[in-house]
């Protein structure tokens, strides 16, 4: 039916909890900072980790007026919470990479692949479509994420929100996987759990869109305007809708 399929990762294709407010995570985080040379409390981290992030969206604002929703690459606050310290760190450094590695893997309870997305993934290709994913995430976490799951290599592009600096829904998000991916929107069929950055943002690009509600989705919107919508979460039925 369409030439390229287009998935959601979080909540969509895998299942995930995280928890930031952890206190262990701050301080086992605290910990590392110290270790390396930049000494922190854990209640030092984590609000010097905020003053950061705020600090970053608001360059990312003044830098991308256009942009109504914004991403930050994370990996610049973890490299400036070393350089605070006086530690000699740039946001490309392995040192920086690992610590939000460590970060990220410490505030992460599970992550696992919904009921038959290997497979899915696999037979639209084999069917001749093309694959991408469009994620609102971190590259520094994620990248490592699909290769815990396994589907790193199943898809033709990615783009993540991090690397854009913009995030669904933005229309200027889909513009540009659709751009940098020379696709048309008109072939092209999005896939996602959350109403409004999954699927108003992928109607409003003039891509298709099939909505199903996971156990991490927002409230339930029948109304967002899918073409297609799985209510109950059960991504085996997406088969239905894709092939």
């Amino acid at each position: 039916m369409y030439k390229n399929y287009i998935f959601d990762l979080y909540g969509t294709l895998a299942d995930i909890h995280t928890d930031e407010s952890d206190i262990s995570l701050w301080q086992k985080t605290a910990e590392y900072y110290t270790k390396n040379g930049a000494a922190y409390t854990a209640k030092q981290l984590q609000d010097e980790y905020i003053k950061a992030v705020e600090n970053e969206k608001k360059a990312v604002r003044k830098q991308h007026p256009e942009y109504k929703h914004i991403d930050i690459k994370i990996e610049k606050v973890f490299s400036l919470l070393y350089r605070n310290k006086g530690v000699a760190c740039k946001d490309s450094d392995k040192l920086t990479l690992d610590t939000a590695l460590y970060f990220r893997k410490w505030s992460r309870d599970y992550i696992k692949l919904y009921d038959g997305i290997a497979q899915l993934l696999d037979d639209l290709k084999k069917a001749g479509g093309n694959v991408y994913l469009l994620t609102n995430a971190q590259r520094a976490f994620t990248w490592d994420e699909l290769q815990i799951l396994g589907i790193l290599d199943k898809f033709d592009g990615i783009l993540i929100s991090s690397d854009a600096e913009c995030s669904k829904p933005d229309i200027h998000f889909y513009k540009a996987i659709l751009s940098r991916f020379d696709l048309k929107a008109e072939e092209s069929i999005m896939t996602g759990n959350d109403p409004t950055a999954d699927i108003r943002g992928a109607k409003a690009a003039g891509l298709s869109a099939l909505y199903i509600h996971t156990n991490i989705s927002p409230a339930f919107d029948p109304e967002c305007g899918a073409d297609f919508i799985i209510p109950n979460g059960d991504t085996l039925k997406m088969r239905d809708y894709l092939l």
